[in-house]
């Protein structure tokens, strides 16, 4: 354990050296971190200032949008800070904090994910039994689970690096401090360890993104029978999912299904998973979702909204 006290802060070499480079990326990723908090918080509002609070998609979705905000929160503000200042360094111990949280979000938004596409099967392929088998009390029990999943992802990834030595040199060669990186620097062999996150994260991630896709194939094989219209509305709900799906997921299995080595293009993919895809969720869930868009007009576009109650 005295090797690893020889390193007592890492400094994160961040996504570029130009300074021009690095102050576009503070611009695009402001107003990135402006749309994840105006996007989630108007779908947080409108679900729950709404009847579709009650429904369980839309109860997975407002969870889903917390949990957006609090994992691309772990990362983004950091960034940004980043980008601006000189002396980029993170202590070890907000390190090792960042590295926990970070998981231990995004293992929520991926059960969460998990959730929703278990809902949409159940709604279409078991409708008789969908007000039983996905009533109140089964949709907490799913929540519940989920956050136990992205705990224990998260508490596996840290108990796997938080006994590694490090005694230089301490330079990240990241945006954030994420396991690969990490094990770089260590001053033991690692291999051993690398196979154990990627069965913790690669084969995890993989193993969900194959059980989402089945599970899609098989809501899309279900919907021929529906009429022209039912089918629409479907193939609506499920198509923002699977797009989510995608763009969540393939980015996490290129970055973590491979031995513990890192990559120039894992900066770029790692961006997809932890800032992209939170900022594109409410578009993503919204723009074909007649009863999500009407219950934003509903909530937002009222003239008692604006004005507030009148006085009694």
């Amino acid at each position: 354990m005295e090797n690893r006290n020889n390193v007592t802060e890492f400094i994160l070499l961040g996504l570029s050296k130009n300074k021009k480079v690095q102050i576009l990326c503070f611009l695009f990723f402001l107003l990135c971190y402006l749309a994840i908090w105006l996007g989630n918080l108007i779908i947080m509002a409108s679900i729950t200032c709404s009847q579709l609070i009650n429904q369980p998609m839309y109860f997975f979705l407002n969870y889903l949008a917390l949990s957006d905000l609090l994992y691309t929160s772990t990362v983004t503000p950091k960034l940004m800070t980043d980008l601006l200042t000189e002396n980029k360094v993170i202590s070890y111990k907000n390190c090792m904090t960042q590295l926990f949280t970070t998981h231990f979000f995004g293992g929520v938004e991926v059960f969460i994910i998990t959730g929703m596409a278990y809902d949409r099967y159940v709604a279409i392929c078991k409708p008789l039994h969908y007000a039983i088998l996905m009533n109140r009390q089964r949709c907490n029990s799913i929540l519940r689970a989920s956050c136990a999943g992205g705990f224990l992802h998260s508490l596996g990834l840290f108990l796997l690096t938080i006994f590694l030595p490090f005694c230089g040199p301490n330079e990240i060669d990241h945006y954030f401090c994420d396991v690969y990186p990490l094990l770089k620097l260590a001053c033991i062999d690692t291999h051993k360890i690398g196979f154990l996150v990627i069965a913790n994260s690669g084969l995890m991630g993989l193993v969900i993104f194959v059980v989402l896709m089945a599970s899609y194939f098989m809501i899309l094989y279900n919907v021929r029978a529906y009429s022209a219209e039912n089918r629409h509305k479907a193939l609506s709900t499920c198509s923002s999912h699977i797009t989510v799906v995608i763009l969540f997921f393939a980015p996490v299995i290129f970055v973590y299904i491979r031995p513990a080595t890192t990559l120039p293009e894992d900066k770029v993919f790692t961006l997809f998973y932890t800032i992209i895809v939170p900022m594109l969720n409410p578009l993503i869930y919204t723009l074909r979702n007649t009863e999500m868009k009407n219950a934003i007009r509903k909530v937002w576009c009222t003239e008692r909204f604006w004005k507030g109650k009148p006085m009694i």
